[in-house]
Formats: structure tokens, C-alpha cells, sequence
């Protein structure tokens, strides 16, 4: 059984949108590409592209938790 978000969906699943009959092809890939962007999707993939180390990983959420508080 796979883990669920808060918002109820399955943790690491795709996004996926359903075309209806009459909706255009643009209209359908813009609502997924929102999708894809409220789910992080992409933000995801490009954090995850190179291996950090924890104590990298430890400096940078220091350092943004330090400009944060700016």
C-alpha cells in the first residue's frame, strides 16, 4: 500500500489529468503542466539530479532558513 499526502494522493505517483471529449489538446496540457507545478514535480527532479551530502544539504537549509528570517 503506498503512502498518502495530505491531499489525499498516493506519495510519488505522476500527474495525470483526464481529457475530456471536447477539450482541446492546449487546454488539457495546461492544466497538466499547472499540475506538474502545484505537485513540485519538477522542483523535485532538479533537487534530486545530483547526489548532496547530508552535510551540504545541512548548510543549505541553514543558509536559506538565514535569509529567510532577513
Amino acid at each position: 500500500m503506498a503512502a498518502r499526502s495530505a491531499s489525499g494522493e498516493e506519495a510519488g505517483s505522476l500527474a495525470e489529468v483526464i481529457v475530456s471529449e471536447n477539450e482541446s489538446f492546449e487546454a488539457a496540457l495546461k492544466r497538466f503542466t499547472k499540475r506538474v507545478q502545484q505537485d513540485g514535480i519538477l522542483a523535485e527532479a532538479r533537487r534530486r539530479e545530483h547526489y548532496e551530502k547530508p552535510s551540504v544539504r545541512r548548510k543549505k537549509k541553514e543558509a536559506a532558513k538565514r535569509h529567510k528570517s532577513r
